[in-house]
């Protein structure tokens, strides 16, 4: 299924090896929060390490403006990175020119260097083959290990890789073989569960799971929307009108693939202290809205997992972030930990939903990346991935 060469492949002894990593980690006052993505490259850097390579790490972190942003450094994560490998990380106050040149030269076999963030130049997102030349130059070796930008052409990515030996690390082969695995050849029943707020990103990947999975179950502010094109009235739930052609088209193409909640939980305003209860769909009163599956739902969704071999999940069945309105969400996940199925979590709502159910342990793989899990799902090739030397 994955046919590129990897890490392993290259004899990168004595050489400096540009890896670009996912460090897009949430950092507040300086301090790293979720650290799942910096632990996650860990076994690339370490294996580079181990073989004698000099490691030079590069990755993007958060939205700036087109130039640099304190707020948005990766110096923070080069400060608890060292901490996590337990030796000194070195920090280059830039990614391209002579201050990242500077600090590349100097770099010993052996030792790690984190560059800063490569969005503090424009060029890196409109992937200037300029700025790609810049970053290729600091290095012999290219290893793409950044799962979560995999589905982005930008210089760091898809760039860079023109001008080096290009391979992917052990977090990006193994995000493709899982993803990859379960939409080619998945063990049956395959049973995607998708959640969120918006059928218009997920059109794709509806389209392509209703050819390939078993069956689709549907949460979240999306069950709105295809409710409405089903006649439905919607009290003040979110619903996506621009979005109802496609989910009136999606159902009548879904061969009863398609399941929707059976029954819903309503609040009287969107907060956490609302008044709330447990109503069928068809029952919404005016200023009422849907804010989460139910519990006849929550059963009838397990019931369809004790079965399942494989389950693919991304986004939440409602809004988990409210504990009233988190039961539907951590419900599904204590069906899919229990269902002995190989269970992939995609998307950054449903892999926080599933570390704050406590289950995160008992799914076989959680993917680090959102929209690039979801673009594997669809079914299209990443730009990142097919810019590496094939085996």
């Amino acid at each position: 299924m994955f046919n590129k060469k990897t890490v392993v492949d290259l004899d990168v002894k004595g050489k400096k090896v540009f890896v670009r990593v996912d460090f897009n980690v949430p950092i507040k006052d300086g301090v790293v929060g979720d650290d799942t993505r910096i632990r996650a490259a860990l076994p690339t850097i370490e294996y580079l390490l181990k073989h004698g390579a000099a490691v030079i790490l590069a990755s993007h972190l958060g939205r700036p403006k087109g130039g640099p942003e304190l707020k948005y450094s990766l110096k923070p994560v080069a400060d608890y990175l060292a901490k996590l490998l337990g030796k000194p990380v070195a920090f280059a106050e830039d990614c391209i020119g002579p201050k990242a040149e500077a600090a590349a030269k100097a770099l010993k076999p052996g030792e790690v260097l984190v560059l800063e963030n490569t969005r503090f130049h424009a060029e890196e997102e409109a992937n200037d083959q300029t700025m790609a030349k810049a970053l290729a130059s600091l290095a012999d070796l290219f290893v793409n290990d950044a799962f979560g930008t995999a589905h982005r052409a930008h210089a760091s990515t898809e760039g860079i890789a023109r001008y080096l030996p290009a391979v992917a690390g052990f977090l990006l082969e193994k995000e493709i073989k899982y993803l990859g695995q379960a939409v080619a050849e998945p063990k049956r029943p395959f049973v995607a569960i998708l959640g969120g707020a918006k059928i218009s990103d997920k059109i794709g990947v509806i389209k392509n799971l209703l050819v390939k999975a078993d069956t689709i179950l549907i949460g979240g502010g999306m069950a709105n929307t295809f409710f409405k094109a089903g006649g439905y009235d919607m009290g003040d739930s979110l619903v996506e009108d621009t979005a109802l052609d496609t989910a009136k088209e999606l159902l009548k193409n879904a061969d009863g693939k398609l399941r929707l909640p059976v029954d819903v939980v309503i609040a009287d305003m969107f907060e956490e202290s609302a008044a709330h209860k447990v109503s069928s769909v068809g029952n919404i009163p005016a200023g009422w809205r849907i804010l989460d599956i139910g519990p006849e739902t929550v059963k009838a969704y397990a019931k369809v997992l004790t079965t399942a071999g494989t389950v693919v999940w991304n986004g939440p069945m409602g809004v988990f972030e409210f504990p009233e309105f988190a039961k539907g969400t951590f419900g599904v996940a204590k069906a899919v930990a229990g269902s002995g199925a190989i269970s992939i979590i995609g998307g950054g709502e449903s892999v926080a939903a599933i570390q704050q159910s406590g289950l995160a342990d008992k799914i076989t793989h959680i993917s680090t990346g959102g929209g690039a899990s979801l673009e594997m799902l669809e079914g299209l090739v990443l730009p990142g991935v097919a810019a590496l030397l094939d085996k």
